[in-house]
C-alpha cells in the first residue's frame, strides 16, 4: 500500500475486520448516464455501503452537493455504521474519479484515517474478488464526532483573497477547452471561461487506468501548468469534485493543498459580479 491508497489484495484480506468501513462513494456526471444507486445494488464490495454525495448536502443551497453543516454529515455517516475514528476505505465504479472527493469530505470533518482503494471497483473486479448485489448490508449505528477543519474548505472571499494578495494558487481542474472558454459549461446559467489569475490542471491528465499516475508523471503536469509546490495552492473544477483529484496529486507528493474551493466554476461562473478570462 501507498499512502493514501491501499490495494485490493490488502482489503480482500480484511473484509471482516470489524474497524473497516468500506465506503461506495461512486457519483457521475449527467452526460456520463450513469446511475451509481442501481450500480451499487447490482454489485459491490461485499459489506461496502453507499454514500451518496446528493444526499449528505447543504440542502438550503441552490449549487450541486455543497459540504452539509457537521451535525447533518455525522448523523448521515453514523447510520452507515462509521464514526471519527473507523478505517474507512472509499472507492468508485470508474476507478478514481468521486472516491477523492468523498475522502476530502471525511477528513475535513475530522475522520483520522481513510484510505481510497487503488483503482477503485474496476480493480476489485480485474483481480477476481467477489461482489454482492442488493441493499447495504445492516451495519449498527455509531455516534460520530465531527472535528470539521474549516480551513479546507474555500469559498468565494477566500479565492479572492488569495489571488489578490498572492497568498495561494488557485489550481483549476476542469478540461482546458473549458478552461479556456471554448467548451460550454453543462450546467445551464454557467459562463464560459476562468477565474483570472488560476492555472489549469485537468484532473483527467492525472489519472491513467483509473489509478493516480507516478509521482515523477504528476510533477513533470504540475510544472507543465507552471505551478509551484513550494506555494500554497487552493482547488478547484466544475462542482468541487474533481478538485479533490488534484488535491490528491498534491498529497501523494509530499504538498497538502491549502483548501478546496467547494462552490468552485458551478458558483463563480453563475455570478455576473465576479470577473472572469477566456484563454489559456
Amino acid at each position: 500500500m501507498t499512502f493514501p491508497f491501499v490495494t485490493a489484495g490488502w482489503l480482500h484480506k480484511r473484509l471482516d475486520h470489524p474497524n473497516i468501513a468500506i465506503v461506495d462513494g461512486s457519483w457521475y456526471l449527467p452526460a456520463m448516464g450513469r446511475d451509481p444507486e442501481a450500480e451499487f445494488l447490482e454489485g459491490h464490495i461485499p459489506g461496502a455501503v453507499h454514500l451518496d454525495i446528493e444526499a449528505v448536502k447543504d440542502e438550503t443551497s441552490s449549487l450541486p452537493h455543497m459540504m452539509p453543516t457537521p451535525e447533518v454529515f455525522a448523523e448521515y455517516v453514523g447510520k452507515l455504521g462509521i464514526n471519527e475514528v473507523t478505517t474507512i476505505v472509499v472507492y468508485d465504479g470508474m476507478g478514481l474519479f468521486s472516491a477523492p472527493r468523498v475522502r476530502w469530505m471525511f477528513r475535513t470533518f475530522g475522520a483520522i484515517t481513510v484510505f481510497i482503494l487503488e483503482g477503485g471497483l474496476p480493480a476489485w473486479k480485474t483481480a477476481g474478488f467477489p461482489l454482492e448485489s442488493g441493499p447495504a448490508r445492516e451495519r449498527s449505528a455509531k455516534s460520530y464526532l465531527p472535528r470539521i477543519r474549516s480551513s479546507a474548505i474555500a469559498n468565494v472571499e477566500t479565492v479572492r483573497q488569495a489571488l489578490s494578495q498572492g497568498i495561494a494558487q488557485v489550481v483549476d481542474a476542469r478540461g482546458a477547452d473549458r478552461f479556456r472558454g471554448e467548451a460550454a459549461e453543462p450546467r445551464p446559467g454557467v459562463r464560459a471561461g476562468h477565474i483570472p489569475g488560476s492555472k489549469n490542471l485537468p484532473s483527467g491528465d492525472l489519472v491513467a487506468d483509473g489509478k493516480l499516475k507516478e509521482p515523477q508523471e504528476l510533477r513533470a503536469l504540475i510544472n507543465r501548468a507552471a505551478i509551484n509546490l513550494d506555494q500554497p495552492v487552493i482547488t478547484s473544477c466544475g462542482s468541487g469534485v474533481t478538485a479533490a483529484i488534484v488535491s490528491l496529486a498534491f498529497e501523494r507528493l509530499g504538498y497538502e493543498p491549502r483548501a478546496l474551493y467547494d462552490g468552485s466554476w458551478s458558483e463563480w461562473g453563475s455570478r455576473e459580479d465576479l470577473p472572469i478570462e477566456t484563454g489559456s
